[in-house]
């Protein structure tokens, strides 16, 4: 057994309808440049606005049933942000999946998040390079568009209008002036 400190295994959990759930082990180096990749363009473009974008690590205290840790979030109202975390919905959620946590983040938390109000949530693919743009409607998260750089094609096999079709970019909801580039959030990753 390793006695450094520094090499034991940090355990994080969540609650999760009342009940402790241990998250999976620490995330890989791509679920955290993704993370950070998404948090950073938020961040550049909050720059100087009310609204913040708030990375990995930070509790959500969602309900008294309900604590998370998504991978990022965007808060618009200050009040929600406190020293222990954010309590109340966010603007937006980002969950980078993992195969031990895809099913509760398209499930569970998924409807925890809309009964709390989130206006948009993200589901992010590190292994398929897609994003899944949920948009809150009627007090539901409903699928709004799928973005992927690792779609059904072969850009060497393709013809320039084809090309041009591709949708590589596309807006966030909440900001009529932000366009989410994939290269950029999928950058360095492997």
């Amino acid at each position: 057994m390793n006695t450094n400190l520094a090499y034991q295994e940090d355990t994080w959990d969540e609650l999760i309808n009342g009940h402790i759930v241990l998250m999976s082990p620490r995330p890989n180096i791509n679920h955290n440049r993704i993370s950070f990749n998404i948090a950073r363009i938020f961040a550049n473009h909050l720059e100087g606005r009310s609204c913040e974008a708030i990375a990995d690590g930070t509790d959500l205290y969602l309900s008294p049933k309900d604590r998370f840790v998504p991978d990022v979030m965007v808060v618009c109202d200050p009040h929600k942000k406190t020293r222990k975390g954010v309590c109340g919905a966010p603007d937006l959620i980002v969950e980078v999946l993992s195969f031990s946590t895809a099913k509760r983040d398209r499930g569970y938390k998924m409807q925890a998040y809309a009964q709390a109000g989130v206006k948009e949530y993200w589901l992010v693919s590190p292994t398929d390079k897609s994003i899944e743009q949920y948009l809150l409607q009627d007090n539901q998260l409903v699928l709004h568009e799928v973005f992927s750089l690792n779609g059904d094609f072969a850009p060497e096999e393709m013809t320039e209008e084809e090309k041009a079709e591709l949708v590589t970019e596309f807006k966030c909801s909440l900001y009529d002036d932000l366009v989410i580039k994939l290269e950029a959030v999928f950058a360095r990753v492997d």
